[in-house]
């Protein structure tokens, strides 16, 4: 890469006086093709080639690094650029071909707690909707990692991340989804809910319902852990996206239990009669912003009660100007049951030199 930047003047300068409309246009001389060919090179990243680059400083013994003068900062630098570049799938899939994988991973074991967090922050980014990326991770055995990470790290920081990554190599990922739950993941999301932080708990949140939408059969897991009372806790919490992804998860339990025992908790009627009164004394504008949460709090109601929340009745549920059922929350409601009824029309059809540093 150039170290003084692009020569937008020059290149704005020749660009305006070769295409301002007031001349015809003509051939370029060869030297101002050559001038201008060496300009937009010099600005050309082999992004390949600098991959290439950052795995040999990653393959590098940290004792030879520290005696280059390497810094825990300059690794988190290089972390960086390496997330911009494999943010393309083809450059992601890329990576173990040029022996970057495994050295990435293994970053995920260092001292420094820094480090730790960006390489899972990059590994997430690796495997986001990309198969052949979350199977080669999962080949390096870098769900193992991660799991440690997740459940055992000191920094809450790291084990964030590692979350992080987790979610986005399950996701779509049947290996996936069953190395987590025979690694008592399940045990790992519970504890992360009992976390003191707020965006350990949303990544938690946002998982478990994942992964109760993709297998119903996990509720009783999820039972047997203990997770009600903890989330009936998060759905009383200040922050409005914890409050609502617990509810969400909640709604998943109690749909699963046809029976009715998943809303047999007294906890559970106080925490949704304290939510209908805390909504009622919201402010015009602070309803408008929690429009999930009182769609949840009602599709909650209904479920468990067999009948409407008061919601509707003090015409809180649908604001004017609102649709009668938003579409993110229908699709939640209707999901599962779509779900269920495309699985038994199948039964009834029918009974996966030294390393320059940088």
């Amino acid at each position: 890469m150039a170290k003084d930047g692009p020569n937008w003047d020059g290149l704005l300068k020749w660009s305006l006086s070769h295409a301002d409309g007031t001349q015809p246009t003509r051939q370029l001389s060869e030297e101002e093709r050559k001038w201008f060919m060496e300009a937009m090179q010099s600005q050309t990243v082999d992004v390949v080639k600098r991959m290439k680059e950052i795995t040999l400083v990653m393959q590098t013994p940290q004792h030879v690094l520290v005696d280059h003068g390497v810094t825990s900062q300059d690794i988190e630098d290089l972390l960086d650029e390496l997330q911009e570049h494999v943010e393309s799938i083809d450059m992601a899939n890329d990576l173990h071909a040029i022996g970057g994988l495994v050295p990435l991973l293994g970053f995920l074991k260092n001292s420094h707690a820094n480090i730790r967090a960006k390489a899972a922050d990059v590994v997430r980014t690796l495997v986001q909707n990309n198969p052949p990326s979350q199977e080669l991770v999962m080949e390096a055995n870098g769900l193992e990692s991660l799991l440690s990470n997740f459940t055992s790290d000191a920094d809450v920081h790291v084990q964030t991340q590692a979350l992080g990554a987790i979610s986005s190599l399950i996701r779509h990922n049947k290996a996936g989804v069953s190395a987590f739950k025979l690694a008592d993941g399940y045990t790992g999301l519970r504890d992360a809910l009992a976390s003191d932080s707020v965006r350990f708990q949303r990544k938690a949140l946002n998982l478990l319902q994942y992964l109760l939408q993709e297998d119903v059969s996990d509720q009783s897991i999820v039972t047997e852990l203990g997770f009600s009372r903890v989330l009936i806790r998060l759905g009383s919490r200040d922050d409005a996206e914890t409050r609502e992804a617990a509810l969400g998860v909640l709604l998943e339990l109690a749909r699963g239990k046809n029976d009715g025992s998943g809303c047999s908790s007294v906890e559970l009627r106080q925490l949704l009669e304290e939510r209908i009164e805390g909504i009622s004394l919201m402010s015009q504008e602070d309803l408008e912003t929690v429009k999930e949460e009182r769609q949840l709090v009602d599709a909650l109601w209904r479920v468990c009660y067999d009948e409407p929340s008061s919601l509707g009745e003090k015409g809180l549920l649908v604001l004017p100007g609102e649709d009668a059922l938003p579409p993110d929350v229908a699709s939640k409601l209707l999901e599962p049951l779509l779900r269920a009824s495309a699985a038994n029309g199948n039964a009834t059809e029918k009974k996966e030199e030294p390393v320059k540093l940088l």
